[in-house]
Parts: C-alpha cells; sequence; structure tokens
C-alpha cells in the first residue's frame, strides 16, 4: 500500500515539474540565457562572474514569466491546437491562480536581480516582458504584423548582456539587437508555415499576409539576405568597439547561405519539409554566429 502512495507522490512530483518546465519553456528560457551571456562576453575584457551569474538567472526568469503571462491569456486558444493542448493550463493541471503566482514571482525576482547588476538592464528586461505580453500576444489573433513586435522583445536579449556589462545603450548593444531582431523573421516564419493550419483553427496571424504561397516566402528570403547583411556589417567597424575579423565575416555570411538555400529551396517547392529544414537551420545560425562572435573577439 505505501508503495503505491510513494509511486503516486513520485509521479505528481514529476507532472508538478513537468507542468512547470512547459509554462515557463525551459528550453526556450535556457536559449535566451545563452544569447545575454554570448552579449556579456563580447562586452567585457575581464568576466566578472557574479555579473554573468546574476544576468544569466535574471534572463532566465524575465523569460519564464513572459511564458507564464502568454500561456494564461492564450489557455483557451492553447487548447484548440495539438501542439499546445496538452499545456498544464487547458488541460487544467494547474489553475490560472497558481500560474499567475509563478508569472509575478518571476517578474519580480527576475528584474530585481536584473536592476542588481544595473538599472537599465532592469529596464530592457521590464519592456520585453511588456512588449511580449500586452502587445505581441494580443496581437497575433489581430494582424501578421505581431511578428514585428514580438521580434522586439525576442531581440532584446542578445544586446541585454552587452547593456549588463558596460551599463550603456549604444551602436554596439544597438547592433546585436539588429542581429536577432531581422533573424526572427525567417525563424518564425518558417515556423508559420510549419504551423500554418494549427495557427488558422486558433484565429492566429503568423505569416506575412497571412497567406501560406511564395509571397510569403519572399519575405522569408528578402529578410534572411538583411539578416546575413546585418550580422557581417561589424567586419566594416561601423559598430564601435564591436567588430569582427574578416575571416570571421566569410563563416558567418556562409551559415546564413544555409539558411538562404533552404529558404529558395521552400520558394519552390512550398512543402513542410523544406520549411522544417529552414527552421532548424535558424537555430543552428543564431546559436552558432554568437558563438563565433565571441571566439572571434577573444582572438582579437
Amino acid at each position: 500500500m505505501n508503495s503505491i502512495v510513494i509511486t503516486d507522490n513520485k509521479t505528481s512530483m514529476q507532472t508538478l515539474i513537468s507542468d512547470f518546465k512547459q509554462l515557463t519553456k525551459v528550453g526556450l528560457s535556457l536559449s535566451v540565457v545563452f544569447s545575454s551571456v554570448a552579449g556579456y562576453l563580447l562586452a567585457v575584457d575581464v568576466v566578472n562572474y557574479t555579473t554573468l551569474i546574476l544576468l544569466a538567472i535574471g534572463g532566465f526568469l524575465m523569460v519564464g514569466a513572459s511564458n507564464a503571462y502568454n500561456q494564461i491569456i492564450e489557455r483557451d486558444t492553447d487548447a484548440i491546437m495539438l501542439r499546445t493542448q496538452n499545456r498544464p493550463l487547458p488541460t487544467g493541471r494547474m489553475s490560472v491562480g497558481v500560474a499567475l503566482t509563478i508569472a509575478i514571482l518571476f517578474t519580480i525576482v527576475g528584474l530585481s536581480i536584473l536592476y542588481t547588476i544595473n538599472p537599465k538592464t532592469a529596464l530592457f528586461g521590464a519592456i520585453s516582458i511588456f512588449l511580449y505580453t500586452s502587445a505581441y500576444t494580443p496581437l497575433k489573433s489581430v494582424t501578421p504584423l505581431a511578428v514585428f513586435v514580438g521580434a522586439i522583445p525576442g531581440a532584446i536579449p542578445f544586446m541585454l548582456g552587452w547593456v549588463a556589462a558596460t551599463n550603456q545603450f549604444g551602436i554596439e548593444a544597438g547592433m546585436l539587437f539588429m542581429i536577432q531582431f531581422f533573424w526572427q523573421f525567417p525563424h518564425f516564419w518558417a515556423i508559420g508555415w510549419l504551423q500554418y493550419e494549427e495557427y488558422k483553427k486558433a484565429g492566429f496571424n503568423m505569416l506575412p499576409m497571412n497567406t501560406k504561397d511564395k509571397g510569403a516566402v519572399k519575405q522569408i528570403i528578402f529578410y534572411t539576405i538583411i539578416m546575413i547583411l546585418v550580422s557581417i556589417a561589424p567586419v566594416l567597424k561601423v559598430s564601435g568597439t564591436f567588430y569582427i575579423s574578416p575571416i570571421t565575416a566569410v563563416i558567418i555570411a556562409l551559415l546564413g547561405g544555409i539558411m538562404l538555400f533552404y529558404g529558395i529551396k521552400l520558394h519552390k517547392s512550398e512543402q513542410n519539409t523544406d520549411a522544417r529544414k529552414l527552421m532548424l537551420s535558424s537555430v543552428l545560425y543564431i546559436t552558432v554566429v554568437q558563438i563565433i562572435y565571441v571566439v572571434d573577439k577573444f582572438l582579437h
């Protein structure tokens, strides 16, 4: 009898942990922390590990809060889509009250931690949470321009690291913001392509002009080209103390070329398989590019 109780407790504990991870989207939150850390390392000559740990924890909580608010607002539409219907709120495994408590706690603690680094870092963190929950989330069901609005909080983490390190928002932080900003269009539109039917069921407009056609892919290709140009622009030494060597620029251009290749393939085929390859290559791109920037900086 006792073993059944223990097993039940273990199962419910595992469910609780799993629900918490789903509500705060731990994987996504960690990728944001990765971006922030990369931005920080690009800005400093000597690493302050206390600041780095505070930035990682604060950044993680900031994104976790945004995701929790998002799922509270979208719990009804989440119930419609296959990809999201097993989340803790639509299934009723977690109450809105519990989710809201987690979101508010994460917001307060996360922004307080970022504030101890410097007020500018906390300000950008607050802007990120506000735009994600109060602008991007409600706009998804209104206009395809939601992706533009969502790209702003999505681009903040990379530059947040720079601001945390320098207490300055200048040309360098602006450049990091632009790189991650333009990257999001091919990335999200590839997801929008893959999930088009699901999003349509929920009434979300996630593709340009809300149509799954060659016109949408032309936009993907256009923004991929801009993303590549912005990513290699630091080689021209136009972005203050943030610059890269010519060989690094070539490597980044080649990496961007992989995304462009899949974008062109998608334009020809209009097949989900190519959209998936584009989406995966975009994840590879932003991860590897951030690593390359940091490596390049320390090789200078």
